[in-house]
Parts: C-alpha cells; structure tokens; sequence
C-alpha cells in the first residue's frame, strides 16, 4: 500500500520543532471505517498537550495528531453506514490522525459536508479549541466543540426551552458555539465569562449574549444572582474547575446543573480561591458532572452527531451559526500553526489545508 504525506512527531514527543511531515503507510480500513482523503484540519489545545507526551490518548487512537476533518471519502469498508458512498464530501470527528493526506475514520462519526460550507469551516466544527492552556484538562484535552457544546447542553445539562446557561471562556471556540446553540434553542438567558473586557463585549456585542462579565475584577457569580433577582442559572459549562467552583455553586439555581469539561485552574484548590459552600450544593440539589468525548466509544459519538445535525447544521447552512477562523495554513507550515495556538491570541479556529 503506497505511502502517503503524514505530520511525525520526531521523537515521539516535544517542541514545535519536532513536528515533520514524513512518509507513513497508508492506512487500512475494516468494519464500518471510511478512508478520508483530506482537504482540511483543525488544531486543537489536545494537540499541543499530546505533542509534548502530556495527553492520556485512547488507545485506539493513532499516534498522528488530530481529531477533527474535512475531505472526501475514497474508500468504504463492508459495514460503513449506508448513508455515505464513494466521493461524498464529509466532515467529522476522530480519535487521531487528522494531521495526514488520509485518515481512516468509522462512519458513525461522519456528516456530510453541506455545499455552504468551505472545506476549511467544516474542519473547524466538529472539535473546537481553547486559548487558556494547563495540564490539568479534562481527557479531551481543553475546551471543545459544536459537538461537546451539544452534549455538554443536551445530553447532560438537560437544556430545553427556557432554561438560562452560563458559558464560561466564553471567547473561546467552545463558548462561542454554546453562546450561538443557546440563543438559537430558546434559552431565557445566556451569560458568559472571560477574563478580559474586550471579550466580554465580544459576547455580548458579537454573540448576543446576555451579560458577560470579567472574572479578574468582577463578582460575577454575585452578579449574575443580582441579573436573576436571586434564582440563579439552570444550566453552567465551566472549563475552570477549582477557580470557578465556589462561584458556580453561588450562582446556581436550585436543581441546576454544572457540567464540568476540564480543569484548567489546576486540579486541586489553592490558597487565594473562594472555598465551596457545600450547604449550599445540597440545599439547591445541584447536580455536577465531569465528561470528556475523545475517550467516548463510537455509538455514543454517533449519538452526538446526531444531535449535532438535528439542532445546528441546519443553521450553518443558513448562515445563523458561524464558524469563526483565526488563521488557515498550508500544512507544511504546521510549525507555524502550532506557534500561534501556543500564543493564547486566537478568537476562533486555526485550521490547515492540504492541497
């Protein structure tokens, strides 16, 4: 099986500068695997953290990085889903190997790339990046996706109609989804918090949000109890972790729920951070649940897929949801891209293309 052009980390792990593209095989596909010609890839904070031998990967994931696509399918193995043939064009998400001329993906994580998408904003949808980095992220690496937006809103904080939602981050990719997905699905508010007040306007001035607040020199949990007369949010999508605990149980309406991605504050409390009320935690019946999608095994990510296409493609291919881009590169300048998502400057996607 011929060789084909591949992103090597030399050595197995480093800096930026250990990243190569070299030769590799081919990859096979077996049972309900499609093999991807690609056109375009997302990085994502994963990918930083992985580079440097710091990312637990699963283990069905190839060594090459990435996990989000978009390309042609070439080839279909016996029990692909009879959706998709030979030619379509796709997008989607992967346990690794995106950062290749051809990724070999099951097809329970595929959708068919509307025509009003480039090939460059479909790769940036499926998993979406942060700006703030640590060790201490969740096991999908950092903040995620139009998908981990979906789940984090559907399928464990139980979003419906009515409800309000904090996003913390909420200038990061993720947020910036969950900001959109909430305002298009009827919530009664959408809060955000960053850590600058030039994102905070962007939140509410770009994306509609509510309110914002700047966590650096705003109570923001005390002032989104003041914005609720009291009551609280149902809903809160926290990457924070130790940092924004306490608050997140100040600012929760009875029976909310807190649905906790990753721990970028670290995992463990510090001296200086606001110790948790946990009379408060019981009394309001807060339910608080950790989640992380890379480590998920197909059928559940087929479920989010699903969910995905139900309430967001049709509102990318309208133009209501919006794929924001940083920067595209040629992937020979991997380097390059790898830098500037190390730079913490990004307000959305960075995104390679092969050509």
């Amino acid at each position: 099986m011929r060789a084909i052009g591949n992103v090597v980390i030399e050595g197995g792990k480093g800096g930026i500068d250990k990243l190569h593209i070299e030769e590799i095989a081919r990859p096979k596909i077996d049972h309900a695997k499609a093999l991807v010609k690609v056109k375009a890839f997302g990085l994502n904070r994963m990918d930083l953290l992985q580079r440097e031998g710091m990312y637990p990967v699963p283990p069905q994931a190839p060594s090459t990085l990435g996990v989000e696509f978009s390309g042609t399918i070439e080839e279909l193995a016996s029990e692909s889903e009879s959706g998709f043939k030979k030619g379509d064009a796709v997008f989607g998400l992967a346990y690794g190997g995106a950062y290749a001329e051809y990724i070999a993906v099951s097809t329970h994580m595929l959708m068919h790339k509307p025509d009003e998408l480039s090939w460059e904003q479909a790769a940036g949808i499926p998993e979406v990046s942060g700006k703030s980095r640590t060790v201490g992220c969740d096991a999908d690496g950092d903040w995620q996706t139009w998908i981990t937006a979906t789940q984090a809103m559907y399928l464990i904080g139980e979003f419906a109609p009515g409800k309000s939602i904090l996003w913390h981050a909420g200038a990061s990719a993720v947020s910036i989804a969950g900001i959109q997905l909430s305002l298009a699905n009827g919530a009664s508010k959408v809060y955000a918090t960053t850590r600058q007040d030039e994102k905070c306007d962007f939140c509410v001035k770009e994306l509609g949000a509510s309110a914002a607040y700047n966590t650096e020199t705003t109570d923001w949990s005390a002032k989104i109890l003041e914005e609720t007369g009291g009551k609280g949010v149902d809903i809160i999508v926290d990457y924070i972790g130790p940092a924004t605990f306490a608050g997140n149980i100040n600012a929760a309406a009875k029976d909310a729920r807190i649905v906790n991605l990753a721990a970028l504050s670290g995992p463990t409390l510090k001296d200086g951070m606001a110790v948790p009320n946990f009379t408060a935690f019981v009394a309001k019946r807060i339910r608080f649940e950790g989640s992380s999608l890379r480590s998920r095994d197909e059928q559940y990510q087929g479920r989010l897929r699903d969910q995905l296409h139900d309430h967001a493609l049709p509102k990318f291919k309208d133009g209501s949801f919006r794929v924001l881009i940083e920067k595209v590169f040629p992937w020979e300048q991997i380097q390059e891209a790898h830098k500037l998502m190390e730079s913490n400057k990004t307000k959305g996607k960075i995104i390679c293309t092969i050509s």
